[in-house]
């Protein structure tokens, strides 16, 4: 089974929270997660942070403040 570094969880969190991994990459993400607490920690709070942006209540944040933030998170390892 391959074996995901912190670096490579990074690279692949999107996919994985999209259930969009083949399943021994997902597992070996699952295993990863299960060593590496600050990995789950950060699984966490992109979770949370995804739920958040995914139905706000009212006047919390715009479509286009909610497209930015997503844009930001989907772009953060190219920069």
């Amino acid at each position: 089974m391959k074996r995901f570094t912190c670096g490579e969880l990074v690279e692949v969190i999107t996919a994985y929270l999209d259930d969009a991994l083949d399943q021994p990459s997902r597992a070996a993400v699952e295993a990863h997660l299960t060593c590496c607490a600050d990995c789950g920690h950060y699984v966490d709070q992109f979770r949370t942070t995804i739920r958040f942006l995914a139905d706000p209540p009212p006047g919390k944040l715009s479509a286009g403040t909610r497209e930015r933030l997503m844009s930001a998170f989907r772009n953060r390892r190219r920069v």
